[in-house]
């Protein structure tokens, strides 16, 4: 019943985001698969730990797929490279009879942009720019489906 409540107030969240706040949810659910990927690990369920890496795939490939590469310049290459990295990493994950320190490396430069984006959609100048419903950050091109 708890995830239950849980995921309708995730759900609300996301339908609500603007797109600055939504890349940092999507952030913190790849970030939540992967940590349940580890726990699906130290079970000894490989099945729940594919699954898991597979949903946080899919989030960063969302990620890697909203980006404008014409205007996003740098920024988005970098990302690009970031995201692909993080793809190849997950797939050793995955294919790993462990995975658990590709699955921590990929956590913790999630955290690092996820970190990045909370700041960045705080900043003043970005949140006059959100009011004219703008985009608060270089890169991303379109409104990303969850």
């Amino acid at each position: 019943m708890q995830n239950y409540g849980r995921n309708d107030y995730r759900k609300t969240e996301v339908t609500t985001a603007d797109r600055g706040r939504l890349v940092v949810l999507l952030y913190e659910g790849a970030i939540d698969f992967l940590k349940n990927a580890r726990q699906r690990i130290h079970e000894g369920n490989i099945e729940g730990k594919c699954n898991s890496i597979n949903r946080a795939q899919d989030i960063i490939q969302e990620l890697e797929f909203s980006l404008n590469m014409k205007e996003g310049g740098e920024i988005a290459k970098n990302l690009r490279s970031l995201y692909q990295f993080m793809h190849i990493h997950l797939i050793r994950a995955k294919i790993s009879r462990d995975g658990t320190q590709n699955i921590d490396e990929v956590i913790s430069m999630l955290s690092s942009l996820n970190e990045a984006w909370a700041e960045v959609i705080k900043r003043p100048e970005v949140q006059d720019i959100r009011q004219a419903e703008q985009s608060p950050y270089p890169g991303l091109s379109r409104g990303i489906a969850v």
